[in-house]
């Protein structure tokens, strides 16, 4: 045997026996196109956290083009300090972010509308209240003034929170048939210093990208879960 030959026939035979390379796993889908709803519309915005005790994830929004949902942009998003809840067993006063497929309404905020915005939008004034009084027939209501049965300390003044809500889009959760104390003013919102009181939120920029992206004609939801388990944004 010619020199080398043994280390070729040896290297061939290791060829032989390792068989066909493997094919590469198609491509994940992405992830709108593995959940179970997407609210019927061609615009979704995920809000998704490791683990339901986690105060941080990812916003990510996407719309439907051509039969596929395609990424238009994500920002960091921090959730409720209590961590997210099924929206199902939700209670006030948990600073728990509801899990969920939810629509939004309307967008409000301190400062004027982003340009290209084209939800409607509700300017805050002094008299701009969110009512969280369970015993007010304006419960999870926005109130202009507030009313009577509204009391202010179940409520919340929003001008007073000149960070987070100089642009804010309200979250479906618990609005079209308010259930009393599961909770209310759920928001996607502008990050004030740390973890939320139950809301979404993301950095100003990303909150003005959202607002100019949103077309109420092609009926935008957001999906809010965990990466796994019983609160799996894709179970939505």
């Amino acid at each position: 045997m010619r020199p080398g030959a043994a280390v070729l026939v040896s290297v061939s035979l290791l060829v032989l026996a390792a068989g066909p390379a493997a094919a590469a796993p198609p491509p994940r889908p992405p992830l709108p196109e593995r959940m179970a709803d997407t609210g019927g519309g061609s615009m979704l915005i995920t809000a998704v956290a490791p683990r339901t005790s986690s105060t941080t994830g990812t916003v990510t929004w996407w719309s439907r083009r051509d039969g596929h949902w395609e990424r238009d942009g994500s920002a960091p998003a921090r959730f409720g300090s209590g961590g997210l809840v099924e929206g199902g067993s939700r209670r006030q006063g948990t600073n728990t972010t509801p899990t969920g497929l939810y629509d939004l309404p309307y967008a409000f905020g301190i400062e004027p509308a982003p340009a290209g915005t084209t939800v409607p939008y509700r300017p805050v004034r002094q008299t701009s209240w969110w009512c969280q009084d369970n015993d007010s027939r304006s419960y999870n209501r926005w109130t202009d003034p507030r009313p009577a049965d509204c009391r202010a300390a179940e409520s919340e003044h929003l001008v007073t929170y000149g960070t987070q809500y100089a642009y804010a889009l309200v979250v479906g959760f618990n609005y079209e048939r308010p259930v009393r104390g599961r909770g209310a003013g759920i928001f996607l919102h502008v990050d004030g210093p740390g973890a939320t009181a139950g809301c979404v939120s993301v950095p100003r920029d990303a909150m003005r990208r959202i607002l100019a992206w949103a077309e109420p004609g092609r009926a935008p939801h957001i999906a809010v879960g965990t990466q796994d388990g019983p609160t799996a944004i894709t179970r939505y």
